[in-house]
């Protein structure tokens, strides 16, 4: 059975918003990490950039493995093992420790993603069971720069904070974050106290803030292009490699 798919330009663009140079350093990122080893099983049927492809299409379109398998040639069972095998292998890579006498500003929040393994989700206020991810981005390049492991969805953002390990890759770096992180030693916004209104210099600082932090949420839009994060069927780890991958596309993508 011939698939229609094949890591080419017109499918990579469309389907990775990567443009193909950029797609190819994904696929040399993973055939690093030992993408093109074997799985445990049978030989792979389809070449290394192919299967990345699969899985960044899984990403971007939440197709089901019975209709990604028709689209690449292979049979359902393949598909999911070159995911469970790959997803991975994708992951953001770590973040670099900022130098002493370089002035960055990080920016953390948190966000929903809808998960059907009710081991990793809870209900939450949107009425779904969901997973809260949280996320660092730097704040001039809109880069993410890490993802912590998902905590159930009605778990308050200071509460899943403290438990990731975000905290110790954010030290020694200045971080903002919404007044949901209050107590946590981040920047948060000036908060008003009952018959002691703000002073104006604080107003000034609030609106400054939200300015700036509003920049995570405007990387959080394109990420949820990627439909895995509006609809997660995976189990496990599945939705942890799932924000990671994207997070590497969408580092990719910025940068190319």
């Amino acid at each position: 059975m011939g698939g229609v798919l094949r890591a080419e330009s017109l499918w990579v663009e469309t389907f990775t918003g990567l443009r193909l140079g950029r797609f190819e350093r994904l696929v040399r990122v993973v055939r690093e990490r030992g993408g093109n080893g074997p799985g445990g099983g049978r030989p792979w049927c389809l070449p290394l950039a192919d299967r990345v492809l699969l899985v960044a299409v899984y990403y971007r379109t939440n197709l089901t493995m019975r209709q990604l398998a028709p689209l690449f040639g292979i049979s359902p069972a393949t598909v999911c093992r070159v995911i469970r095998r790959l997803g991975p292998l994708l992951a953001i890579e770590p973040a670099p420790r900022p130098a002493a006498d370089v002035d960055r500003l990080w920016i953390v929040d948190g966000t929903l993603v809808p998960v059907r393994d009710r081991t990793v989700a809870a209900s939450s206020r949107t009425y779904r069971f969901s997973a809260n991810v949280q996320v660092i981005i730097d704040a001039d390049s809109r880069l993410v720069i890490a993802s912590a492991r998902p905590a159930p969805g009605n778990k308050a953002d200071a509460h899943a904070w403290r438990e990731s390990d975000l905290p110790a890759i954010a030290a020694g770096t200045t971080v903002i974050a919404d007044g949901a992180y209050l107590g946590t030693g981040l920047i948060v916004p000036h908060r008003r106290r009952a018959g002691r209104p703000l002073l104006r210099g604080q107003e000034e600082d609030n609106t400054e803030h939200r300015r700036v932090r509003a920049r995570v949420e405007h990387t959080f839009a394109p990420m949820k292009n990627w439909k895995i994060l509006r609809d997660c069927r995976q189990k496990g780890d599945g939705l942890h490699h799932a924000v990671q991958g994207v997070a590497t596309m969408h580092n990719l993508a910025m940068t190319g």
